[in-house]
């Protein structure tokens, strides 16, 4: 089960963009993952005709290790650690570890 899933609220706690808020938008592997707003680069892109795509500078968002990143906690304002519960009919769940609450996803 992954701790952290396409669509969480995310906080990153190393590196250039240290202390940024976003939602996770995609996993690219077990790994790595893309939040919005995090990691951007400039990529210079050639002029494509057939696809009808003009060149030129363009801001592009690029995978973020996920030991980079922890859930944002809304309640306590945050980031927090994320734990797994197994209720009584056998699902698994995850939880803040701070308070035991379950995550909403």
């Amino acid at each position: 089960m992954n701790k952290i899933r396409k669509g969480d609220e995310v906080i990153v706690l190393t590196g250039r963009d240290k202390g940024k808020r976003g939602a996770v938008a995609q996993r690219i592997d077990a790994d790595h993952i893309v939040v919005d707003g995090v990691n951007m680069v400039k990529k210079h892109v050639k002029p494509n005709p057939m696809k009808g795509t003009t060149g030129g500078v363009v801001d592009k968002t690029m995978p973020i290790h996920q030991s980079n990143v922890a859930i944002f906690n809304a309640a306590s304002g945050k980031a927090d650690r994320v734990g797994i519960k197994l209720l009584a009919d056998g699902k698994k769940v995850r939880v803040y570890k701070s308070t035991g609450e379950e995550i909403k996803a």
